[in-house]
């Protein structure tokens, strides 16, 4: 892939929208806020399957994406939380994300699996921590053993 000057700060940027997004959908859910769950003005019940738990994945796993703590086992789970929203939810009410109003879960699915592959990027607090040398067993974007000759 090709990089420039601004790889590093456009893609911290990114990380942290999604994440933001992500986490803003989540507090709806969870606490009633920005217009409540799915608009209701309310917050969904604490344990109501699916909702709630989606809305408790929705606001933890955003804000570890926000900071990039942990960002690609957050970034998995919450990508893997939108393709379920996607088949289950909307996808039997049509076959694509315009018919069905998947837009949203589709988006998020196929970012979050970005940031899983690519990790959280050196402006982060995994990046921090990688830098610091306290992050050996969580190797999120090495790119592998350095081999010198």
């Amino acid at each position: 892939m090709r990089s420039n000057r601004f790889t590093e700060a456009i893609w911290a940027l990114f990380r942290i929208v999604i994440g933001l997004l992500f986490a803003l959908h989540g507090a709806s859910t969870v606490f009633g806020i920005f217009g409540g769950n799915r608009g209701s003005g309310h917050a969904a019940a604490v344990g109501t399957w699916p909702g709630w738990y989606a809305g408790v994945i929705q606001l933890v796993c955003g804000l570890l994406v926000l900071v990039g703590l942990l960002t690609v086992p957050a970034a998995v789970l919450a990508s893997g939380s939108m393709a379920y929203a996607y088949f289950t939810v909307h996808q039997p009410h049509g076959l694509l994300p315009l018919e069905n109003g998947g837009d949203a879960p589709a988006l998020f699915c196929w970012a979050f699996l970005a940031i899983a592959v690519v990790g959280a990027g050196p402006w982060s607090v995994d990046g921090l921590r990688r830098a610091r040398g306290t992050a050996a067993a969580y190797p999120a974007t090495d790119s592998g053993p350095t081999v010198q000759v």
